[in-house]
């Protein structure tokens, strides 16, 4: 028992101590847990490519939308993170519990009704985006996908949560048995079984609901984590709820503004060319944003790190921890980008092994060969929206997403790609240069609110 508890302090004293090493110990097991989670979904496409280039767009289509949907789960997974950190911060450990609380309580609520109101709305919306010639591919997955959508923002949480108090070691456990399984029981379910895309649905249901179980005995039969998450220990506070929804509205409409970027980045490749063209857009930013995932894990860590040091009203180590994980990402972008560029050909080929897809591969080449200059910029702008979901300001991440896809990405996508009449590559062309734009912004005002406040409030070490 003395050992379990000194392990329980032990992270509370990672997270509120050196934001380097907290960075560095934080970042890699959320890194491996993104890995597993992308290799899961990555399965999705893989084994669905097979089923030929009709199956690889519906899936195109229908992954923005869960997008958005799992971005609600991990929006109130921030809302707790940042709350439960700045609590940790603050030396205020009931108000840490009782937030973890109304987390879970929020995601079932959520889990329940969003389902019911959505189902019924897929279809137009897919037709909307110009998938009319998959919609019922599209229909085969979502029904599955989003009718069970609650095992998806329940895993996510109560990552969240275990993520919150240092824990990063048993949310990636978790995240590695499921990804296995998903990796294994994905061909089986599309092909042995002959589901189809359905069974792509099926398997990733299954494998996140493992999920959900592994965690939840943890916490609530094991016991071990260093909240109490008894139900008897929850009060019904209001200004929980705000604060947690202060960080994850924002951090939803976040990820429906990327969920919305995608499906206009496809509504014009439609226009500009095929259906076609939307396969290899999803093929090839699959891998990209596999590329991002160690980027988002030392983004994970910081928002945790950020919201400790704010909470202590310690600037200097809330300025630390922002500029570190700005060198560390970007000495990964700049390899991962690298590797990319090289491998194009050989990557492309998990998304073109079958003969319905074989004349894919240059296509997606190319396109990957062009989106791995995108990930140079991404270091400066997700640690400036990060930072900013850890001190409990979601809307000023929200603005720096609003102005690098919408003002930006969009925009530059539809100038160069439409307007100008540069196809495909011109829609590609902006995306990255709007990312450029929309990056630089968001850590240059990152970067002048920490200055700010250490002027304003000093250094102050504890």
């Amino acid at each position: 028992m003395a050992d379990m508890t000194k392990g329980k302090h032990a992270n509370i004293e990672l997270i509120t101590g050196d934001p380097k090493k907290a960075i560095n110990k934080l970042a890699w097991p959320m890194m491996l847990s993104m890995l597993l989670i992308m290799l899961y979904n990555l399965a999705d496409s893989v084994w669905v490519s097979g089923l030929g280039a009709d199956a690889l767009a519906a899936l195109g289509f229908i992954t923005p939308l869960f997008m958005i949907i799992i971005g609600l789960g991990n929006g109130i997974g921030a809302g707790a993170n940042s709350l439960i950190a700045r609590a940790f911060g603050a030396k205020k450990d009931e108000l840490a519990n009782n937030a973890a609380l109304h987390s879970v309580v929020l995601t079932v609520i959520i889990g329940i009704v969003i389902p019911i109101i959505l189902l019924p709305l897929i279809p137009e919306i897919v037709v909307i985006m110009g998938g009319a010639s998959v919609t019922e591919l599209c229909m085969d997955y979502s029904k599955v996908t989003f009718g069970l959508l609650i095992v998806f923002l329940f895993s996510s949480v109560l990552s969240s949560i275990l993520r919150s108090e240092g824990d990063v070691n048993r949310a990636t456990i978790a995240i590695a048995i499921t990804a296995v399984l998903n990796i294994i029981i994905d061909p089986i379910f599309i092909y042995y079984l002959n589901m189809g895309i359905a069974g792509a649905a099926w398997a990733t249901v299954i494998s996140a609901g493992i999920s959900c179980i592994v965690m939840a005995y943890w916490i609530w039969v094991k016991k071990d984590t260093y909240m109490n998450l008894s139900f008897d220990q929850f009060k019904k506070s209001k200004g929980i709820v705000v604060e947690i929804m202060k960080v994850a509205i924002p951090s939803t409409a976040e990820q429906l503004i990327m969920s919305g970027l995608t499906m206009a980045i496809n509504a014009m490749l439609v226009i500009v060319s095929t259906t076609t063209a939307v396969a290899v857009y999803t093929a090839s930013m699959r891998i990209v944003s596999m590329a991002m995932i160690p980027l988002m894990g030392i983004a994970t860590a910081l928002l945790t790190v950020a919201g400790a040091a704010y909470g202590a009203r310690n600037y200097e180590k809330l300025k630390t921890s922002f500029t570190y994980s700005i060198k560390f990402g970007l000495v990964i972008s700049l390899i991962l980008g690298a590797l990319t560029f090289i491998f194009a050909p050989q990557i492309a080929l998990m998304f073109s092994y079958s003969a319905a897809t074989a004349y894919l591969t240059p296509q997606i080449a190319f396109a990957l060969r062009i989106f791995c200059f995108f990930l140079i910029f991404v270091p400066f702008g997700i640690a400036g929206s990060f930072v900013f979901q850890g001190v409990g300001k979601g809307t000023s991440s929200l603005l720096i997403t609003i102005i690098r896809s919408l003002f930006a990405e969009v925009v530059l996508a539809y100038l160069f790609g439409i307007v100008l009449g540069y196809g495909e590559m011109g829609i590609f062309a902006g995306v990255i240069i709007g990312s450029f734009i929309g990056s630089m912004f968001g850590y240059s005002w990152a970067r002048l609110f920490i200055k700010k406040l250490k002027i304003k409030f000093g250094r102050h070490v504890d």
